[in-house]
């Protein structure tokens, strides 16, 4: 053997030789596999990301003397108040509180929590939660995510010993016990136990076995007319002589069924757009499993919107389509409508977004949740699985709201021992579908850590799409109370946009308030258009400005639809093409909604 066959290779030529490549994912297989298992024990969520939050809060909040004289001072005013009220409580049944809860929060709503000890109980307990926001918030020099998540953590720790969540310090528990001998208990944890079962046998929550697609919900009559490996393409049939000659075609998000948007025969949306006379369009997405761990962002474009796109051109040809995003349907919407208008495809004749964001600057509560560390441990889990678990997002979601979601039910149905009624809102909620693997890692990655799209990165067949090449005209909804999609943020369209937008905010939350059928009570919303020659607002100035109106959103939209539509209306078009390869594959509401997708 030569001097120069014996001596090592150069690393250069290990890395031709993939030998480098190969060994270091090995290194990084490890890393993955570790993270899988300390996620076992956090709830997937990173302790690093946690552990940097609490020391950038705790070194800035040793660090500041004043900070810290000024919470002395906050706790001892604050005890003055409790020790005030407290007396004058003793003496006067009637004593107004000292401290009201913060909007929403209706806890101590019920009247047992007028009466002594309870009214001290809760406004200690509130007192208390004042101090620790006081705490958590303002601390010079801390990151402003790592703030938040400070804040989150603190808040979610209170909560857990809220006078509210414990048998003894709530009046409405006491008197239920009073009422039945105990008996609640006894029904409380008999709840207990079957929701436990419950979850461990991967079965759905109770009662939602009332609420199956195509038999109690999802049941507009319509035909799968495409579908490929990611999606089923839902026709619905008219109910009206004569139609509108622009079809609608909606786009959900993949996160969730579709058919919070075909709910009950009184609260779809599909059904109240076939009955106002338009051909409807919608996508129902396959439920992913491991195999489907190298989707992309770009092929849920391709083989959702763009491939559900051609199939309605080829039923109703000739004509421009409604195209309708939810969620994260709307933001893959816009990246399509983007791509579109870049290559000159005018196939649109509008684009609606509903509850959906497309600049991720200030994404809400869920950023909570995604910062490098996190994604990193987030990436971890998805790659063990191939797809990130319908249990895992269904946790974080009730997080952002663990009084309304956790310990609201805790109380109810393990404390009172009762059993609130199952809607078909709350079947379809507890009806959550997996996300693959590729795809989510690049949604979080791309928009909501690096926000792509908005700041013209975000690569489409070689070219960036940007929402300012959108033409058609936009009607953009957003929620008042909306923790995922913030209506503040999604507002941010007539920024980034320049086409004229319709812009409604209705009453009601990221769900509810989409599903806002006309009759619905106290419903409520506000509605401005902005031309493209008009000048920008801000999101107050436009609450000043835009008109309010009592009902339903619905009824706006459809008459928008009809502004923005050909004036005569035509025959309905045939079910399907099969001369065109998209022939009636069989009823709605199709395959892929069901049960029997699940993994």
């Amino acid at each position: 053997m030569t001097a120069a066959a014996s001596a090592p290779k150069p690393l250069t030529a290990v890395a031709a030789s993939g030998e480098e490549s190969v060994g270091s994912e090995g290194f990084r297989a490890i890393d993955r596999m570790s993270d899988v298992v300390v996620a076992q024990v956090t709830a997937g969520f990173s302790p690093a990301s946690l552990a940097l939050a609490f020391f950038d809060w705790s070194i800035h909040l040793a660090a500041a003397p004043g900070k810290r004289a000024e919470l002395v001072n906050k706790a001892e005013r604050k005890t003055s108040r409790l020790l005030g009220y407290l007396a004058a409580a003793s003496t006067h049944s009637d004593t107004p509180p000292c401290i009201e809860p913060l909007p929403g929060d209706y806890r101590f709503a019920a009247e047992g929590w007028k009466k002594q000890p309870y009214a001290a109980f809760a406004q200690a307990f509130l007192l208390n939660q004042q101090w620790w926001h006081n705490v958590t918030h303002e601390v010079p020099g801390v990151t402003p995510h790592h703030e938040h998540v400070v804040s989150f953590v603190t808040r979610q720790l209170l909560d857990m010993f809220s006078p509210s969540n414990h048998p003894l310090t709530n009046p409405e528990v006491v008197a239920k016990a009073f009422e039945t001998g105990g008996a609640n208990f006894i029904q409380g944890w008999r709840n207990f136990v079957e929701d436990a079962t419950r979850t461990a046998t991967n079965q759905p929550p109770v009662g939602t076995d009332g609420f199956i697609p195509g038999k109690d919900v999802a049941v507009t009559p319509g035909k799968v007319v495409y579908r490929n490996h990611l999606i089923e393409l839902i026709q619905y049939a008219p109910t009206t002589d004569k139609v509108r000659a622009e079809p609608v075609l909606i786009v959900p998000a993949w996160i969730m069924k579709y058919y919070i948007l075909d709910l009950s025969p009184g609260n779809s949306l599909v059904r109240y757009l076939v009955e106002n006379g338009h051909t409807v369009f919608c996508v129902s997405w396959r439920n992913p499993d491991a195999a489907d761990r190298d989707l992309t962002m770009d092929d849920y474009r391709r083989m959702g919107v763009m491939a559900a796109l051609d199939a309605v051109n080829a039923i109703v040809p000739d004509r421009k389509i409604h195209a309708t995003g939810y969620c994260l349907g709307g933001t893959l919407l816009t990246i399509a409508a983007a791509a579109m208008g870049r290559a000159g495809d005018d196939r649109l004749a509008s684009v609606t977004l509903l509850a959906a964001q497309i600049d991720f600057t200030e994404p809400g509560e869920l950023a909570l949740f995604i910062d490098h560390s996190q994604m990193h441990f987030l990436n971890s889990m998805m790659w063990n699985r191939g797809y990130l678990s319908a249990d895992q997002m269904a946790g974080a979601f009730q997080l952002l709201r663990t009084n309304d979601l956790i310990w609201s039910r805790h109380v109810r149905e393990y404390l009172m021992g009762e059993r609130a009624p199952m809607i078909d809102l709350m079947a379809w909620n507890a009806d959550s579908t997996r996300m693959p693997y590729r795809m989510h890692s690049e949604y979080l990655r791309r928009l909501y850590l690096d926000n792509e799209l908005v700041a013209g990165r975000f690569m489409v067949d070689g070219r960036p799409a940007v929402p300012q090449n959108i033409r058609a005209p936009m009607f953009v909804v957003g929620t008042e109370h909306d923790h995922v999609a913030p209506w503040r943020s999604v507002y941010k369209v007539h920024q980034l946009t320049d086409t004229d937008v319709t812009f409604v905010l209705t009453s009601g939350g990221h769900n509810a308030g989409i599903v806002s059928e006309p009759g619905h009570p106290r419903r409520r919303f506000r509605v401005a258009t902005k031309r493209v020659a008009d000048f920008d607002l801000g999101p107050e100035e436009w609450l000043l400005a835009a008109e309010r109106k009592d009902g339903s959103w619905w009824i706006e939209w459809t008459r928008w639809l009809g502004a923005h539509s050909s004036p005569e209306t035509v025959p309905p078009p045939s079910m399907g093409a099969s001369d065109e390869g998209y022939p009636a594959l069989e009823d709605a509401p199709g395959s892929y909604v069901l049960p029997a997708m699940r993994v």
